[in-house]
């Protein structure tokens, strides 16, 4: 029997199986934290030291799977073990009372109390400051390269693709960052190039990797000092440009390709969603695209159309 059998047959057994209802909630975590992350399951496989069998079982609620496993997992998820278990907060009196306060809380609440911890604690940047700092977020192929680039020249800013930066830190690609040193070690490399550009240029538009809300400090860090505009595309269309420039990583050897899109944009769209401004560029030609774009962040940072 090959490998895509192999899988087919693991996942069908998983899902006809009876599930537990705490073993279905773990395994809904795994696939929601690995979709966040934009990892195949093969590849959390590989990195836990598993079968991929087992972390389908896992995935579906009907492996049980022992502590130093869940370990693996977390690890290979590059999260603690406790986020994988569900609960973070519960490490202190403090945590419990300020979850207490915080629980059932609309998003607007939870978003007025993230600015106003960041405000007290001295880590948000001024109004001003951030609005010169414009910065694209978004799955690959929204467009964050070219209309950056675009958006950049129209505001006489500098333009920096900080996939680019990462690479001059690390000396090497993108993916041998990966191969060769780990996802860790190139979130680590992600910071340092974020950090660098928000200390070195006042006024700058920034395309970032599409996975960059996966790490929350660098993320907080980017909401903190720049202007965000999350750029939306439907999943076929993200396909379509990524096919288009002749790379199809990192889905490339999966036959569920577009499955696996559509579970990483629902793992990411919560954060993309904390952008100062959202912009949809389905169905657009490039200049009209660029046109009404411009339009939304002039007039966002208070700058004449």
């Amino acid at each position: 029997m090959n490998l895509e059998a192999t899988r087919d047959s693991a996942e069908l057994e998983a899902k006809e199986s009876p599930r537990d209802p705490l073993l279905t909630a773990l395994g809904e975590r795994v696939r929601e934290l690995r979709a966040r992350r934009g990892l195949t399951r093969r590849a959390v496989a590989l990195a836990a030291d598993i079968s991929e069998r087992h972390l389908a079982n896992l995935e579906y609620g009907t492996g049980n799977a022992s502590i130093l496993v869940l370990q693996q997992v977390a690890q290979a998820l590059q999260c603690p073990l406790a986020e994988l278990i569900g609960d973070v907060t519960t490490a202190s009196p403090e945590w419990l009372l300020i979850r207490e306060l915080l629980e059932h809380r609309s998003e607007p609440e939870l978003r007025r109390a993230r600015l106003k911890l960041a405000e007290l604690f001295g880590a948000g940047g001024r109004q001003g400051e951030r609005q010169r700092r414009i910065a694209l977020i978004g799955l690959r192929g929204a467009g964050k390269s070219t209309l950056g680039a675009m958006l950049a020249e129209d505001l006489g800013y500098p333009f920096v693709e900080l996939s680019r930066e990462i690479e001059k830190f690390a000396g090497c690609s993108i993916r041998e960052i990966h191969d060769l040193y780990g996802t860790n070690a190139y979130r680590r490399y992600e910071r340092r190039a974020l950090e660098e550009a928000v200390q070195i240029y006042p006024e700058v538009v920034i395309a970032t990797p599409g996975g960059l809300v996966s790490d929350p400090a660098t993320f907080n860090q980017l909401l903190e000092h720049c202007f965000t505009v999350w750029l939306q595309a439907e999943p076929e269309e993200h396909m379509q440009r990524v096919a288009a420039q002749g790379d199809t990583r990192p889905m490339a050897a999966s036959r569920e390709a577009m499955d696996d899109l559509k579970r990483i944009l629902a793992g990411r769209a919560a954060f993309y969603a904390k952008a100062d401004l959202s912009f949809d560029t389905s169905g657009l030609a490039l200049d009209p695209c660029f046109a009404q774009l411009r339009e939304k962040v002039r007039a966002a940072v208070g700058l004449p159309a």
